[in-house]
């Protein structure tokens, strides 16, 4: 998406601004790139800086309910201090980078249910700050974050839902102020054993971790069951995760939790989601199945682009007191 608007800050014959994304899908890790783009008004104006910002839609707790803010988790300034003379064109290019640990948005080309991603513009001009509009832009897996959803994919599980939780993982090094769950439902063998599986993913340059709560139904124990390992991107590639996926939840209809070794990492008993508990979901359609054979397939149980859009701009727009 492009936007155009007049600066608010100094009203009529004010400068614009369009921000264009050359790329609109990336990967944790990755960057994105575009320019903005700036056209002068009816005078010279003095513009402090432009600076980006990424922007999530989050489920925040509040008494006794839950509601959806607008979260900045990244922040670059891509041009010092300059004049934007009357009627002046200026383009103003950037290459800004992406964090290891950006939520998951679409799989396939296609936006996840739930999940909203954008990069917001701010510049200050005349000592006063416009955050401007949103550009929605994609995050895609990772390759080793794909192997391990079509892992459960290839169990029978499908796509319910993703939301991102204000808070922090206990025993986790996480350095975004929130973390994504990725919700699927089971189907065939695993129906009556387990209710729900909540995947998360912390990633940095070397290796992932991964977080599994399991609504268990069936055997000695009931309830929630975690499991927490840490593998290498490369070892992730080259592990048969419908084996190891299967073998801990195997495991949960007996002990309620499983500890197996795959090369780089191990399944385990996890002591919780931190700072916030187990949230419920809304249902949605399954996802459908996913080629094991390196590119996602048919994808199912998502939204369109602009459907997506249209709520994460609501939520954008009600947004004018700040982040959280």
């Amino acid at each position: 998406m492009v936007f155009k608007r007049m600066l608010g800050a100094l009203g009529v014959g004010a400068p614009t601004v369009d921000t264009v994304l050359s790329t609109s899908r990336t990967r944790p890790g990755g960057t994105l790139a575009g320019e903005v783009r700036l056209k002068g008004g009816d005078f010279d104006a003095e513009i402090e800086h432009i600076t980006l910002g990424l922007v999530a839609r989050v489920e925040i707790e509040y008494g006794d309910g839950e509601g959806g803010g607008v979260s900045e988790f990244a922040r670059t300034e891509v041009s010092g201090p300059f004049t934007l003379r009357k009627s002046e064109d200026r383009s103003v290019a950037f290459e800004i980078p992406v964090p290891w640990e950006s939520p998951i948005s679409q799989i396939d080309g296609q936006p996840l249910t739930g999940m909203a991603v954008g990069v917001r513009t701010e510049l200050a001009i005349a000592k006063a700050v416009d955050k401007g509009d949103l550009d929605m832009f994609a995050v895609e897996p990772l390759p080793s974050q794909l192997r391990i959803l079509e892992g459960l994919l290839g169990l029978g599980f499908r796509f319910k839902s993703a939301d991102l939780e204000l808070g922090h993982l206990r025993g986790i090094r996480q350095e975004l102020p929130f973390y994504q769950e990725i919700e699927f439902y089971p189907t065939g063998q695993y129906a009556g054993a387990v209710g729900e599986i909540e995947v998360t993913f912390v990633a940095d340059p070397a290796r992932l971790e991964v977080v599994l709560e399991a609504d268990k139904r069936a055997g000695r124990y009931s309830g929630d069951a975690l499991g927490r390992f840490t593998v290498s991107h490369d070892d992730a590639l080259h592990t048969d995760w419908a084996a190891e996926l299967g073998g801990w939840l195997a495991g949960l209809s007996q002990y309620g939790h499983h500890s197996g070794g795959h090369s780089g990492g191990h399944f385990g008993h996890h002591d919780g989601h931190g700072q916030h508990g187990h949230h419920g979901h809304h249902d949605g359609p399954g996802m459908g199945t996913i080629a094991a054979a390196g590119a996602a397939g048919v994808v199912g149980g998502l939204v369109a682009g602009e459907i997506v859009e249209e709520v994460f701009e609501e939520v954008f727009e009600g947004d004018e007191g700040g982040d959280w």
